[in-house]
């Protein structure tokens, strides 16, 4: 089975297109300006017409007002909420809204894991990432370049696992080197990447998207 990618973060025409043409299944665009990564609702829309049907427009959000989602929904597929959201808010977000919704999960250790089992009969999507390194300045909500123990995930394969059989991604620190070996530990069939694929943080590279996608054209999961 493909291995299936998130390219995270974009902010150009050039790199949506390297996304599209080395065949990412979504594409993320981050709304939190406290991100190198941040783009404003009217660069993300004209970035999202670019991209063909068949491919999932995603808006990254980090405990988003009520306007902010009424501004960027109509541009979008789905919306990936990368705060501390509640189980609540994600219900309200989704009933109102009426588009899918991924919840990020943060993980450091096993049992952060159950922290996912309230968000999975709400959510469309989960998605498990690392948690922000602890005493390190300027971390963000995700985009740190940080990977977990991916063995946590083995439980998301088991009968009655905390993802409660809906789908997921993985995401955190993922590259085109390591991209392989997580895939075959954790039992993701969907991966996500932001700053693996970054000159900088917050500058996409072509070739670096492309080597990723390439990577995950090669594995088998």
């Amino acid at each position: 089975m493909k291995l299936n990618v998130k390219i995270c973060g974009l902010s150009t025409p050039e790199t949506v297109a390297a996304a599209v043409a080395g065949g990412a299944r979504f594409v993320g665009f981050v709304f939190y300006p406290r991100s190198p990564r941040n783009v404003n609702p009217a660069l993300a829309r004209a970035l999202a017409s670019a991209v063909p049907k068949g491919i999932t427009n995603v808006a990254v959000v980090v405990d988003p007002v009520d306007s902010l989602l009424t501004e960027i929904c109509p541009a979008v597929d789905m919306l990936q909420l990368h705060g501390e959201e509640s189980p609540d808010r994600v219900a309200h977000i989704r009933a109102r809204f009426e588009v899918p919704v991924m919840k990020v999960i943060k993980i450091a250790q096993g049992p952060d894991l159950e922290t996912a089992a309230p968000y999975s009969d709400v959510a469309d999507w989960l998605m498990f990432d690392a948690k922000p390194p602890v005493g390190q300045a300027d971390t963000l909500p995700g985009g740190n370049a940080v990977a977990f123990d991916w063995e946590i995930l083995r439980a998301l394969t088991s009968s009655g696992g905390p993802a409660r059989g809906r789908p997921w991604m993985l995401s955190g620190g993922l590259n085109p080197n390591n991209l392989a070996e997580a895939a075959e530990i954790s039992g993701a069939s969907v991966v996500d990447v932001s700053s693996g694929v970054e000159a900088k943080p917050g500058v996409k590279s072509v070739e670096r998207i492309r080597a990723f996608l390439k990577a995950a054209g090669a594995a088998r999961v």
